[in-house]
């Protein structure tokens, strides 16, 4: 895919989880520098836990629907830490979630929502495996092969 050209003025949602500020941070900092290294615009919207990163994602199709003169998002990247515990169903509900949105709606989804058992390991891969970076490529890469099959969404 590295041959198809990321459309111009590409715009995209990033919605992270705030349970553990300092890994959303991380997270949001190096997807950040890939979407700017693409020229990529976006907004960032805040959640509390991961659980809610698919519905805020669910809300910005959703306001398409009712209000299609809005800007529309060309690509969402979910972004947050889950601390495995006693809730270990949280990670593989967001996780379905959000890909059953990605097929429903032909999304160009990027998933930076990491599973860790401390918050060190959860920091370790946000800052030295740059999963933030990792999930903006990815749906980056989408947006190109959406454009590709003439699925690039545009703002009436």
């Amino acid at each position: 895919m590295a041959d198809l050209a990321l459309p111009s003025a590409s715009h995209v949602m990033i919605v992270e989880s705030r349970l553990y500020p300092e890994v959303s941070d991380e997270l949001c900092r190096s997807a950040i520098e890939e979407l700017q290294a693409a020229g990529a615009s976006y907004k960032r919207y805040s959640v509390p836990h991961i659980c809610q990163i698919p519905v805020a994602i669910r809300y910005a199709i959703r306001s398409i629907e009712i209000f299609p003169a809005r800007k529309r998002f060309d690509g969402y990247i979910a972004l947050g830490c889950h601390i495995n515990g006693n809730e270990d169903h949280h990670l593989s509900q967001c996780a379905q979630a959000l890909q059953n949105l990605s097929i429903q709606f032909s999304l160009a989804l990027g998933c930076g929502v990491i599973g860790a058992p401390s918050q060190e390991t959860a920091w370790s891969r946000a800052s030295s495996e740059n999963e933030g970076a990792q999930a903006a490529q990815t749906c980056l890469e989408m947006i190109k092969l959406k454009s590709e099959f003439k699925l690039f969404p545009r703002t009436p």
